[in-house]
């Protein structure tokens, strides 16, 4: 696998922050549990990124998305208050390890974010890789986009760049904070294509009113999941009961719908969020 130098220090930096910090923002005053019940909130990280985390524009409040109705669901459950704090997709495992937020929502959890920070075993929720292209690039498979002088466009240090890198190295692939910076390069035709999971492009397929939708061949269906601190297991334990609780009763799946039709998308139209539904 391929990988450029920002994605290789990324990781470093993760790996070395779990080595400096090993636990002594916990140690401080007992675990994430503790510390959220002392507080009286769960801190969740946040980032524009529709369907899973969106900010109202009038409010500047965090009011909608996936992510924001499991973030209000733990809440709930805990007795707490929800807190959302605003990181990018490459600041949030670090944002974890200083004890800025508690939680990460829609973090994968790949073998190197697994030096530094700890995963549920239940899955969160399930999408597909795909990509939003100008009308007349091909893209029906991935070796279609492997060519000098495509630009794809993904967010920085995400499982999208991990996966293009390899897929696509001929390409020119262009690296941005999150979502909506790698989204405006292809609206401003910086970039030929812009590569997300399934959801989020959905959202911007509607709001650009142009390109086309496309899951390239061969086709990668991943588990989401959410970061949490290292070596934390009560709440480690909590996270993953209350995701495999959400997901077997279908409210994860309820969850991504409402979200879609408040934003006035199809949810038949859409791909599921849920493994047998795919």
């Amino acid at each position: 696998m391929t990988l450029d130098r920002r994605t290789a220090l990324s990781g470093i930096s993760a790996s070395a922050l779990a080595i400096l910090l090993p636990n002594s923002v916990l140690a401080q005053s007992g675990g994430t549990l503790d510390q959220i019940k002392q507080r009286g909130s769960i801190r969740i990280g946040v980032t524009q990124a529709p369907p899973w985390f969106s900010k109202d524009p009038k409010s500047g409040e965090w009011t909608s998305g996936f992510g924001i109705s499991m973030g209000k669901a733990m809440a709930s459950a805990l007795g707490v208050k929800l807190e959302t704090v605003e990181v990018t997709w490459g600041t949030a495992i670090a944002a974890l390890q200083s004890n800025k937020i508690d939680i990460m929502y829609m973090l994968d959890a790949t073998p190197e974010r697994a030096q530094a920070v700890d995963f549920p075993q239940s899955p969160l929720l399930y999408y597909s890789l795909a990509v939003l292209a100008r009308d007349d690039l091909p893209a029906a498979q991935w070796s279609d986009l492997d060519k000098v002088g495509v630009r794809i466009a993904v967010p920085q240090a995400s499982s999208m760049d991990k996966f293009v890198s390899e897929y696509a190295p001929k390409a020119t692939i262009q690296r941005f904070p999150g979502n909506a910076e790698a989204i405006a390069a292809f609206q401003s035709g910086r970039a030929d294509a812009v590569s997300l999971f399934h959801p989020p492009l959905l959202v911007a397929r509607k709001a650009l009113g142009t390109g086309k939708i496309v899951v390239p061949k061969p086709a990668k269906f991943q588990a989401s999941s959410a970061a949490l601190r290292k070596d934390d297991k009560p709440f480690r334990d909590f996270v993953d009961n209350t995701f495999a609780t959400h997901y077997k009763s279908g409210q994860t799946q309820k969850w991504y719908e409402e979200f879609l039709v408040s934003f006035g998308l199809d949810p038949k139209a859409s791909p599921a969020v849920m493994k047998e539904m795919l």
